[in-house]
C-alpha cells in the first residue's frame, strides 16, 4: 500500500503503473486552480485537481478497461486512451488537465496510481500496455 496521506507534508509515495519509477503526489487545494502535484525526482508536474473526479466519471461511463497510453506532452497520445482523453477538447476542461507548459503530458502515468490509492479505480501493473477501469 502507498505511504502518505496526500498532503505536501505527508505525500503519497507511489509507483508508476509499470512499477519502474517511484514518485510522490499530493493535493494542493489552495492553488489556483486546485492542483494534483506530482514530484518525480526534482521535476514537479501539476494537473487540475478536478481530474480525479472527471476521470472517475469518464471511466464509469466507458464501463470497461481503458488503455493508459501515457505520452510526453510533445508526443501524440494514442486514440482511445486515458492520455488522449486528458488532452481532448471534448473533456470537461476542454483540453489539457496538465498545468505546466512543457510538462502537461504523462497524465496516464501519474494520475491512475493516485486514483488507485483513493479507491476510485483499478490499474494494471504490467511492464507496459497497462489499462485502468472504474471500481464500482
Amino acid at each position: 500500500m502507498a505511504q502518505g496521506i496526500g498532503t505536501r507534508a505527508k505525500p503519497w509515495v507511489l509507483k508508476t503503473p509499470s512499477g519502474q519509477s517511484e514518485f510522490m503526489a499530493w493535493r494542493d487545494e489552495a492553488a489556483g486552480p486546485p492542483a494534483l502535484v506530482v514530484q518525480v525526482g526534482k521535476t514537479e508536474l501539476r494537473y487540475q485537481l478536478r481530474c480525479l473526479d472527471d476521470l472517475a466519471k469518464m471511466l464509469n461511463a466507458h464501463g470497461d478497461w481503458m488503455p493508459l497510453g501515457s505520452a510526453d506532452e510533445q508526443k501524440p497520445a494514442a486514440e482511445g486512451t486515458v492520455e488522449a482523453w486528458a488532452r481532448a477538447p471534448g473533456n470537461p476542461v476542454k483540453g489539457w488537465y496538465g498545468l505546466k507548459k512543457g510538462l502537461r503530458g504523462r497524465f496516464a502515468n501519474y494520475v491512475p496510481p493516485v486514483m488507485e490509492v483513493l479507491g476510485l479505480a483499478e490499474v494494471e501493473h504490467n511492464a507496459k500496455n497497462n489499462r485502468m477501469r472504474t471500481i464500482g
